[in-house]
């Protein structure tokens, strides 16, 4: 048979872990935060650097022409790395935010869990924002240099000599 104090103490226990889980609820989520702007800077980068690379490419005056190879070969080098690069910074994000989620279905009932809980509040935004805001960013963040890299690919194919 249970005492008054066992009772109290496993409720004590269950507070302490609840406060423990919602410390690392709080970790977790500046840590899936604090990614968005090191994918967005990654992303301005590389759009400045095939811009720039475009860019030589048409002062040099010849547009794509096989003397320039080794600018295309740099673009698809340079484009591959970045795919990497957002990728590892989007698979990290992913697995905070699956780590987040378990937290929430461990305390399904604590709004201090409920935070990424957006779903019903996405459904309220302006139609336009939902139309525009539908696709994830890791989706163009990681395809946006494949392609990128892609193209890079075929016009050194194209020009190789």
């Amino acid at each position: 048979m249970s005492t008054q104090s066992d009772l109290h103490g496993d409720h004590n226990d269950k507070d302490d872990q609840t406060e423990k889980d919602f410390e690392l609820y709080k970790i977790l989520l500046d840590l899936w935060a604090k990614e968005n702007p090191i994918k967005t800077t990654k992303l301005q980068v590389l759009l400045v650097v095939n811009g720039l690379l475009v860019s030589a490419i048409n002062i040099s005056g010849q547009g794509f022409h096989q003397d320039e190879w080794f600018v295309y070969l740099a673009g698809a080098v340079f484009n591959l790395i970045w795919t990497f690069s957002i990728g590892r910074t989007s698979l990290f994000q992913e697995a905070w935010q699956l780590r987040l989620e378990e937290l929430h279905d461990r305390h399904p009932n604590d709004p201090r869990f409920s935070i990424l809980e957006t779903a019903a509040y996405r459904r309220k935004a302006a139609g336009v924002l939902r139309a525009f805001g539908c696709i994830s960013s890791k989706w163009y963040l990681l395809f946006s240099p494949f392609i990128f890299a892609v193209t890079w690919l075929l016009i050194f194919v194209l020009n190789h000599p």
